[in-house]
């Protein structure tokens, strides 16, 4: 079961929104979705804490946004098929996605 984050962890989640950015104090690098591995079954959305949501379903394929995600193992440990790695390499977000994640942080 999904916890709800409190109104303040949701803000920060909100400023790294606004700001594009990763959260200095992450030391772990963030997660990623092998595509080709991926069943598309969305428990690992479902099971990343609201604080982060930093994973999104784009229709075909599921994404974890790097500036979001601080590396914790709750997607990992909820995949059925072991798709998601350490991205140790991650590039940021393309401004498209960001548009995306926007228009729907308006609408939670």
């Amino acid at each position: 079961m999904k916890k709800i984050a409190s109104p303040a962890a949701l803000s920060g989640r909100a400023e790294r929104i606004a700001q594009r950015d990763r959260s200095d104090a992450w030391k772990k690098p963030p997660r990623r979705i092998e595509k080709s591995e991926c069943i598309t079954c969305d428990t690992c959305l479902r099971s990343c804490p609201a604080e982060f949501g930093a994973i999104f379903d784009r229709g075909l394929d599921v994404v974890i946004i790097p500036e979001l995600c601080s590396g914790c193992p709750a997607c990992v440990l909820e995949c059925p098929v072991d798709c998601i790695y350490v991205d140790e390499d991650w590039t940021p977000t393309d401004d498209a996605m960001w548009n995306h994640i926007e228009l729907t942080a308006k609408g939670a």
